[in-house]
Order: structure tokens, then C-alpha cells, then sequence
């Protein structure tokens, strides 16, 4: 049914990649979302005035924060779709994640504006009147906002956006915080015991908790993570398709927001192979990568000299010894010049025990100790990728 209604309301709805697509994904979902929470914040409010339960009055006014996200959702949306210019020369997109952390932000704000009521009504309880009309409008939001978890989630997946999948979260915690009060009212009504400040109390921490896991999705790709390992063992698999790739090593994906990506690989080629008919390889890997992941690729040409027996032996060996440092090491750009000058990158893990410069000394060490005359000329680098 929703790929029924997204390709009636989204021309070419499968391509995600496009920022105009993704556009139209932000404004359909925010817009459904901004609608439904104004309508369950005035049935839940209602519903508390009712039965004079803060608990309830606080579900309501977090469907309210909601609806303020779906606002904020909206104008994300709409900023991070803006073409590239001379100031943002790569796109507005992380605003969508700028969007995705103000609508965190404003969860928390209300989970801490919550719990301080509901601690109040711990200390200062009232009795709470449970009526027909309050639960049936607490029912209806239950399977409205299930209905929006799996709806957000979708929309999230397909659109490959922090900022849905935070709603998507959000509407699922709602759908406990509210079915917690409503059994909490129900249990105050039968056994006659005050639970509504516990219950307020209960629906805040779940507020505050989804609003911090929000904050955490957006504030990832913000700061920069490693790209996925599936995408990143296809863009290997792609760039190796050619014979005359050798290897391929120093990968980099920088997300300048969803659909906005650029990477950097090199690849290394035969020392002795055509120039030209080398950069006609890149060129084509380079547009592949365009078509099939969206990327703006640079791969930068390493010449790797083969078939000299000492070169080889030599390079075998700083493997091993990068190996003793760590299992995970793994060296590239080995070169040995005419003076007997050994100059390689080797790459740990970012949770390595040794240091840059410990590594650096320890395999040096190493090498000088099986290969007097050897000068090696060590660069240490930290992958990328996990």
C-alpha cells in the first residue's frame, strides 16, 4: 500500500539518491506527522482534563514535542534540498542532520520539563478520575502512533534518513509511554493507590531516553563515522573488477548529508603499465562508483613495482612484522630505492595498543634488526573503515 501512495505522490520514488526525492520523503512524512500530533496532543490533553491525571497531560505534551519535530522535519527537508553554492559548495544535506539534533534537543527539554511535574505530583498526589471517554481517546492515539512507528520506518529506510528513523523511534517509545499510563490509570481506578506522578515519571524517562538516542544518530554523522563495511567491500569488489587494479588501500567517505557523498581511494597499478590506459581504468571505475552509490569519487594512482625477488621478500617480511604489532596491520606503498632506502604506510586499528610513534619504533626496530642495512622510512596511518 505505501509503495502505491509514494509513487502517486513522489515521481521516481525508488531513486533516493536524488536530493529532490529525498525531499519530497521529508515533506510527505513531516507533514503527516505534524497533522497526526496536533491531533493526538488536543485528544490526549483533552483526555487529562478529564481525568485530572498529569501523566496523561504529559503524554499529550510530548505528542506535542512531536509535532514540533515534524515542524522542524519540514524545514530540514526543505533547507538540506537547497543546490550547492559558492559558500556551501557541497550542498546544504546536513541539515537534515542539523534538523535530526534540534528535534532531540527538544525532546529532552520536554522529558526534563516532565519529570520535574511529575515529581511534584509524587509528593502532592490527586486522585485521578478514569471515564470511558479518556480511554477510548488513549486507545486511538496507541494505534496511531503504531501506525507511525512503522510508517516513519519505512519512510526512513527507504529514504536512508537519521532523522525519519529518530521519529520512527520516537513514535515507538510513545505507544509504551501511553499504554503504561493507561494501564497505571486503570490500576489507580480498581486498587485505589496514586500512581499518577510515577507513571508521569515513567513516560519522562522514556522521553529523555529516546530523545538522547536521537541526539546520538545525528551527532554521528556529524562528527564523521566509517562507511558501512558491506558498501565499502562493494566499492573494493567494483574497483578490483579490472585486472589491472592491484590493490586497493586509504578509502575515505565524507558525508556532507544523505545523497551528498564523497570518497577517496587509491588504487595501485603496475609500475610498468600505460599510463593512459591506467587513467582510462580510473576514469571508468570513477563513473561506476558515481552511477551505483551515488559517490563522487577521486582515486589517486599507486605504481607498485613487481617481479624484483629481494622487493618482494622485503615487503613479506614488514607484513609479518606489521602483523606482530597487531593482527588487523597491513602495509601498502612498499618502495625500496637504489641506496637501499625502505620507505611503506602500515595501517592498525584505531583501538591498537601502541601509539603512532611506538608503532612506528617497535617495527623499525624490528626491521633494522633482520635487515642491517636496510633505512626504513615508516608512515603510520589509522583505517577508515571498521
Amino acid at each position: 500500500m505505501l509503495d502505491a501512495i509514494l509513487r502517486r505522490l513522489i515521481p521516481h520514488y525508488q531513486d533516493t539518491h536524488d536530493p529532490i526525492v529525498r525531499e519530497r520523503y521529508g515533506l510527505l512524512a513531516g507533514g503527516v506527522g505534524l497533522g497526526l500530533n496536533l491531533l493526538l496532543f488536543a485528544a490526549k490533553l483533552l483526555a487529562g482534563v478529564l481525568t485530572g491525571a498529569i501523566s496523561v497531560t504529559a503524554d499529550a505534551f510530548n505528542n506535542l514535542s512531536d509535532a514540533a519535530g515534524s515542524a522542524v522535519t519540514l524545514a530540514g527537508f526543505k533547507l538540506a534540498a537547497q543546490k550547492a553554492d559558492q559558500r556551501h559548495p557541497f550542498g546544504h544535506g546536513r541539515m537534515e542532520y542539523l534538523a535530526g539534533l534540534a528535534v532531540s534537543l527538544l525532546i529532552l527539554l520536554v522529558g526534563v520539563e516532565l519529570g520535574r511535574g511529575s515529581v511534584e505530583k509524587i509528593f502532592r498526589p490527586e486522585p485521578a478520575v478514569l471515564g470511558l471517554l479518556p480511554v477510548c481517546l488513549l486507545g486511538l492515539s496507541i494505534l496511531v502512533k503504531l501506525w507511525m512507528g512503522w510508517f516513519y520506518g519505512e519512510m526512513g529506510r527507504r529514504s536512508q534518513s537519521p532523522a525519519l528513523a529518530a521519529a520512527g523511534a520516537d513514535a515507538r517509545s510513545d505507544v509504551l509511554a501511553t499504554s503504561a499510563v493507561l494501564a497505571g490509570l486503570a490500576a489507580s481506578h480498581l486498587l485505589h493507590i496514586q500512581l499518577d506522578g510515577w507513571l508521569g515519571l515513567f513516560v519522562a524517562a522514556l522521553i529523555l531516553r529516546t530523545g538522547w538516542g536521537a541526539a546520538r544518530d545525528t551527532l554521528d554523522p556529524l562528527l564523521g563515522t566509517p562507511p558501512d563495511p558491506a558498501m565499502v567491500a562493494d566499492i573494493e569488489a567494483l574497483i578490483l573488477s579490472d585486472p589491472s587494479i592491484l590493490g586497493v588501500h586509504d578509502l575515505i567517505v565524507h558525508d556532507y548529508g544523505p545523497g551528498r557523498r564523497m570518497m577517496s581511494v587509491h588504487a595501485e597499478v603496475p609500475a610498468d603499465g600505460s599510463l593512459v590506459a591506467l587513467h582510462g581504468v580510473i576514469d571508468r571505475a570513477e563513473r561506476e562508483l558515481e552511477a551505483r552509490f551515488g559517490l563522487e569519487a577521486v582515486i589517486h594512482l599507486d605504481p607498485v613495482e613487481r617481479g624484483d625477488p629481494r622487493l618482494e621478500r622485503l615487503r613479506a617480511l614488514a607484513e609479518a612484522l606489521a602483523r606482530e604489532l597487531d593482527a588487523a596491520a597491513t602495509i601498502h606503498d612498499f618502495r625500496l630505492d637504489e641506496g637501499g632506502q625502505i620507505s611503506f604506510d602500515v595501517v592498525v586499528p584505531y583501538d591498537a595498543a601502541l601509539s603512532d610513534s611506538e608503532a612506528r619504533q617497535v617495527l623499525s626496530q624490528k626491521l633494522a634488526a633482520q635487515v642491517p642495512d636496510c633505512r626504513p622510512v615508516i608512515t603510520v596511518d589509522r583505517s577508515h573503515v571498521l
